[in-house]
């Protein structure tokens, strides 16, 4: 952080406290970037998903605070109205407490699961998963692989496949079984 605002090291330490205090002001940077959810919107699935893709672009960009998102024991203001935000679209769209807090942690986890998954793809644009997905097929036993190669060609080679909009169908399957328990 020093280099990238060219000062040394320890001069940072004139104005925060300790290496935690930076820590939590660069979390709580990263969850101010995030779209917070809007009270206002009639729809809390609308809400949700709004914010779950605002996250997931942000976290792409800065996919080093995973880690550290949910580490820290002294969030800033950012980080808790972002949480009690989301919380507040839950319990207001009618969850019980308890199925908030899982709601929360299932949505937090599969938003982090899939941005790191996507930093470690070895595809970056949908181009890129015609080439991976054309060379694993030429070296795969397709008689004894059957399913995958079902899979890569009948869906991941299909003409306009984009791994990306996974997200968005993956996020729409847990908004719906949310919305089944949701009373």
């Amino acid at each position: 952080m020093a280099q990238e605002l060219g000062v040394e090291a320890m001069s940072l330490y004139h104005h925060v406290p300790n290496k935690d205090a930076i820590l939590d002001g660069v979390v709580d940077a990263v969850f101010a970037a995030i779209e917070l959810p809007s009270a206002e919107c009639d729809d809390w699935r609308d809400a949700i998903r709004a914010r779950a893709f605002s996250a997931r672009a942000v976290l792409s960009q800065h996919s080093w605070a995973l880690g550290l998102m949910d580490s820290r024991r002294n969030p800033g203001p950012a980080t808790l109205r972002h949480h009690d935000a989301v919380l507040g679209v839950l319990r207001k769209a009618g969850f019980a407490l308890p199925m908030a807090a899982h709601a929360v942690s299932l949505i937090d986890s599969y938003i982090g699961g899939f941005v790191l998954q996507e930093a470690n793809l070895p595809m970056k644009t949908p181009d890129d998963v015609g080439e991976v997905a054309g060379g694993l097929l030429e070296r795969l036993p397709v008689d004894e692989l059957p399913y995958l190669t079902e899979m890569i060609v009948d869906h991941a080679l299909r003409p306009g496949y984009d791994y990306t909009s996974e997200f968005g169908y993956g996020l729409d399957l847990i908004l719906d079984a949310l919305e089944a328990r949701r009373r």
